[in-house]
């Protein structure tokens, strides 16, 4: 009776819990029933298989299993991966993350997965640059296909400190870039840093724009010189006549 008594004072009542944080407690229930929409099934070779494709999730689900080998979150609605969003799955083995909306993945977002993930999916989403801070120690073929990448000076940087499989790279095709007018769009990455040194052609073009600018500035300057000139030799000229004048109307000047 006494335990009963202490049990009940200890614990919060249920409604309490509810309503101290409905926001959170409604997230809460979003996140454990997107986890229990997904598909379970056991690998031949041991693990677990989750499939979580095309439940418009905007976040990784909770309570992914630990034992996970295989995880597909393809054909979702997340737009950004947040920092420590695998971190408990050490043995995934396998991730498919394409068909979303992907454009931010903050560094850190792979955490844990250097010594597990051989095969990354990131294909058909909306990602524009490589930061080596995310993809830090993960050495795996990636599918980074149909990404509207810009090849810049950063990307350029990028590569050489990238440990994902090479094959990968040579499928990273330039939707923009810093030198649209040099053929660079539509090129694979890997092809145009070989070809030009991009952050070199980038200081190149500033230093043309900067002289261009400062030519055109310095013939302003000198066309002002120009007319400032002929307007005082004009308004000179008119004052000099216009004192000659003055002079012929001098009725005490001498004949």
């Amino acid at each position: 009776m006494f335990l009963l008594l202490f049990i009940l004072l200890v614990l919060p009542s249920p409604s309490l819990v509810m309503t101290s944080s409905p926001r959170a407690a409604a997230l809460w229930r979003n996140r454990v029933s997107s986890i229990n929409a997904c598909q379970q099934m056991e690998a031949v070779g041991g693990g677990l298989t989750i499939r979580c494709s095309g439940l418009r999730l905007t976040q990784v689900p909770a309570g992914l299993s630990n034992q996970t080998t295989r995880l597909y979150l393809n054909k979702n609605l997340l737009s950004s991966l947040l920092a420590y969003s695998f971190s408990t799955l050490f043995l995934l083995d396998e991730l498919d993350l394409s068909h979303n909306q992907l454009s931010s993945l903050e560094a850190g977002c792979f955490f844990g997965l250097a010594s597990s993930l051989r095969y990354l999916d990131l294909s058909f989403n909306r990602l524009t640059t490589l930061d080596p801070a995310v993809l830090s120690g993960l050495q795996v073929l990636a599918n980074l296909t149909q990404n509207p990448w810009h090849c810049d000076c950063r990307m350029q940087m990028s590569i050489p400190q990238l440990d994902v499989d090479q094959s990968s790279l040579e499928k990273v095709i330039c939707q923009t870039s810093d030198l649209p007018n040099l053929g660079a769009v539509g090129l694979p990455l890997v092809v145009l840093v070989e070809d030009w040194d991009l952050c070199q052609s980038v200081r190149r073009t500033s230093e043309v724009v900067t002289m261009v600018t400062m030519f055109v500035w310095f013939s302003m300057l000198i066309s002002y010189l120009f007319y400032y000139i002929q307007q005082n030799q004009a308004v000179a000229r008119r004052h000099l006549e216009y004192l000659k004048f003055l002079e012929s109307r001098d009725p005490f000047r001498p004949r």
